[in-house]
């Protein structure tokens, strides 16, 4: 199996934070049900092109997050979360992509208004285009 993840090596958010909120985002929208099995550390490691010792990290943090266990020789799968910890997970998401945003923008000048306006317009698009 394997993970639409996409790293940003341009990023100041560490690969493995990257890979880590991925998954979680993978879960908390449904797209990794309940059950489901992970790829290994080592075939996500291939896959992404990151070390194993950086792949071994995510799959432990996920599992003390009560995201994942693990079975010692049959892998990893996603665990049982609670509606709430999916909410938390979806809002904490887009909370870091919003705050990324603007601070982008700040760092290229813009005032809050600015930024406020560009966000409306492009709320006003997608609006229109019904989604």
């Amino acid at each position: 199996m394997e993970l639409p993840i996409q790293l940003s090596k341009d990023s100041r958010e560490p690969i493995y934070f990257q890979i880590e909120e991925q998954i979680k985002a993978l879960i908390a929208s449904g797209q990794l049900g309940a059950g489901a099995m992970l790829p290994s550390i080592r075939a996500l490691s291939k896959d992404l092109e990151v070390s194993i010792i950086t792949t071994r990290r995510v799959y432990q943090n996920l599992e003390q997050q009560g995201f994942i266990h693990s079975a010692q020789g049959k892998g990893s799968y996603v665990a049982e979360i609670e509606e709430g910890l999916k909410k938390d997970v979806k809002e904490a998401a887009v909370q870091l992509v919003f705050e990324t945003a603007i601070e982008t923008a700040l760092r290229h000048d813009y005032s809050t208004e600015q930024v406020k306006v560009i966000f409306a317009d492009l709320m006003k698009q997608y609006e229109a285009k019904g989604e």
